[in-house]
């Protein structure tokens, strides 16, 4: 039905970048918001960055200003530039998206109904 495929995780050196994404088939953009979340071993899963229909992104303070959260509707494709990456930033990424998301709610992964398999990002001191 509806399927998310992450990819372009890595391994890379702290100060590093990566671009991850997220191809999306089975369903358009309209009416749906798109989230980046990230899960590291033994801790709970957490909103990275998220995007809605009007363009609107909000980002958790730790990435902010070395994260950006981007779509392309023509590709049915979701990005995640990151930059300046930490060792702290090393977790399973893992796109999300769900129709009618609330603003307030935007951070919680019950929010959202499709999920991606998740790619690996390891940064390296």
């Amino acid at each position: 039905q509806v399927q998310l495929v992450e990819s372009g995780g890595g391994s890379v050196q702290a100060g590093g970048s990566l671009r991850l994404s997220c191809a999306a088939s089975g369903y358009t953009y309209t009416n749906y918001a798109m989230a980046w979340f990230r899960q590291a071993p033994g801790k709970a899963r957490e909103g990275v960055a998220t995007i809605h229909v009007d363009g609107s992104t909000t980002y958790r303070d730790s990435v902010k200003g070395r994260f950006t959260i981007s779509k392309d509707n023509a590709k049915n494709t979701l990005y995640l530039q990151m930059n300046s990456l930490k060792p702290e930033d090393t977790a399973m990424y893992y796109c999300a998206a769900g129709p009618n998301v609330q603003w307030v709610l935007r951070f919680w992964p019950n929010e959202y109904t499709y999920w991606g398999q998740g790619t690996q990002v390891t940064v390296s001191s």
